[in-house]
């Protein structure tokens, strides 16, 4: 296990510090190590790390949530309003949509299967979008109309949309119906989640205005409370959904309105301890990708992919209707809304262990789309926020 350790923060962060000479964004190297490294290729991680990588992977997406919770300012999702909730559902249902309606024509599926797969394929990847949209706020790109704000809150929600329908079809498929109830597990988790964040972030509040902590032993607190947010809601599943990483975003937000200095000395903190879970995140992210299962993609496959990415593109462009944003600024919106990694990896192999006949399939367009978003959308936020933005500092 230890070995396993070193060869994933020594190559990972040797092949991330090479391409970030070369101008190309270093989680791909990560998420290449990952490849290497994993039991598809030459099997170098040990078992005891990849039997408790979706922890790891969950911890690490958990520090920069938080992080991002501590950088949320209420205000301006307030200005921002309307066109964050749209973003939340529109772009990934017409996703959904157009991979329901491409997949049978083009490999050969059921409609049901195909709306699996676009399910599995719509969620974007908040692990590659945030720590880009806090660079963004901090260097003041695209802030004074609050557009990493909007992507970042947008991005969290898509998330937990899209896995509710995930959940939905896979009960649909294994013979379990669809509840017309279903669908309000969304708005109620976000609700459920929300307040529950406030409510711990205020109590935290009063907690450290009484005792007088170091910033680090604060910093394993919200962590601690982090941890219990994500617990509950798999032990609250069975009978009342909730959404645990909105809750940990909701804790840090609540802390940054309520006591800003203490909120930006936490998220210097956080930065740091991110510099690991990164490494960590993405190079378990790699190691999650069955390489071998793009034996089977092909032309039709990319095509999928590519189709219902100009989807996606509509979807958010219809998001930012009668908003202020100029046409540079929802060309931006929309290269930040397109890469994908933690939910594919995460639940693309799925359908296949739970016996669906199109289940290779879909596993093989769920690593596709990883290897063809994950580039093309960090590159496109890296290279055009500064000429698609206005920087205001």
């Amino acid at each position: 296990m230890l070995f396993s350790l070193s060869l994933i923060l020594i190559i990972g962060f040797s092949l991330s510090g090479i391409l970030n000479k070369l101008k190309i964004p270093g989680l791909m190297g990560m998420i290449f190590t990952g490849i290497l490294l994993g039991p598809h290729m030459f099997n170098l991680i040990s078992p005891d790390i990849l039997n408790i990588s979706s922890d790891l992977r969950e911890i690490a997406l958990i520090v920069i949530l938080t992080r991002a919770g501590l950088s949320i300012d209420i205000n301006d999702l307030k200005k921002v309003g309307r066109p964050a909730i749209l973003m939340c559902f529109v772009p990934a249902t017409l996703e959904i949509i157009a991979v329901t309606l491409l997949a049978p024509l083009l490999l050969n599926i059921t409609y049901i299967e195909a709306a699996l797969m676009g399910t599995v394929l719509a969620a974007v990847s908040p692990a590659i979008i945030v720590p880009r949209m806090l660079h963004l706020m901090e260097s003041g790109y695209g802030k004074h109309k609050s557009i990493p704000q909007l992507i970042m809150a947008g991005a969290s929600v898509d998330d937990i949309y899209v896995i509710v329908l995930f959940t939905s079809l896979m009960g649909i498929y294994q013979g379990e119906g669809f509840s017309s109830t279903t669908l309000l597990n969304v708005p109620i988790s976000i609700v459920i989640g929300s307040f529950l964040g406030i409510a711990t972030g205020l109590i935290l509040v009063e907690m450290f205005k009484i005792m007088h902590l170091r910033d680090t032993l604060k910093v394993l607190i919200l962590l601690s409370a982090s941890f219990i947010f994500v617990t509950l809601e798999t032990i609250m599943k069975p009978y009342v959904p909730m959404s645990g990483l909105l809750a940990v975003m909701a804790l840090g937000a609540t802390i940054l309105k309520t006591n800003e200095v203490t909120a930006k000395r936490l998220m210097g903190k956080f930065s740091k301890i991110w510099v690991g879970a990164e490494i960590m995140l993405f190079v378990l992210v790699g190691a999650a990708v069955d390489i071998n299962a793009l034996s089977g993609a092909g032309p039709k496959s990319i095509l999928l992919v590519l189709g219902a990415l100009v989807l996606r593109i509509l979807g958010v462009n219809l998001s930012l209707i009668k908003t202020k944003l100029n046409l540079k600024e929802r060309l931006f919106c929309s290269i930040a809304y397109l890469p994908k990694a933690t939910v594919q990896a995460a639940i693309g192999a799925i359908p296949l262990s739970a016996g669906v006949d199109a289940g290779n399939t879909i596993l093989t367009v769920a690593v596709l789309a990883i290897l063809i978003t994950a580039p093309i959308g960090a590159i496109g936020i890296d290279y055009t926020h500064t000429r698609l933005l206005t920087r205001k500092r």
